[in-house]
């Protein structure tokens, strides 16, 4: 009886744990300097997941508002406040990705995406080409 209660109780937290919504405001972390860099609003439209940056947290001397000038096509030369990095990401289980889901307007490059919640207030972010990667952790904001 003891086991049942157990595996009822674990059953009901992976539950909750995949019930929990990606949708809401994420600080982006660096991965190097562990400071925040931006502020992401990420959204579902159709079906699908967006993020569109809403504030950019500059260190001292930088703009607070830079512009994509390392983007090619329809991101070159834009504002980066206001852009849409994250773009069209499809839910597959637990995961949302798509390749070329996601623009890195530092270095105005696209890559390949696949992000998912750990917990409710933490965001793994993951870009890459082929077998090489790079991860990021956001922290939901309140």
């Amino acid at each position: 009886m003891k086991n049942k209660i157990n595996f009822i109780v674990l059953a009901f937290f992976v539950v909750l744990g995949y019930s929990q919504s990606i949708e809401g405001k994420w600080a982006t972390i660096d991965e190097k300097t562990q400071e925040n860099k931006s502020i992401i609003n990420i959204y579902i439209k159709d079906g699908l997941l967006y993020g569109d940056v809403i504030k950019v947290l500059p260190k001292p001397g930088e703009s607070d508002n830079p512009i994509c000038d390392k983007c090619t096509g329809d991101f070159k030369d834009k504002e980066v406040v206001g852009m849409t990095i994250i773009m069209g990401l499809e839910q597959d289980d637990i995961y949302w990705e798509k390749d070329d889901g996601i623009l890195d307007p530092e270095k105005g490059s696209i890559y390949d995406c696949k992000m998912w919640l750990e917990g409710k207030d933490k965001l793994i972010v993951r870009g890459y080409i082929g077998f090489f990667f790079r991860t990021q952790q956001w922290i939901r904001l309140q």
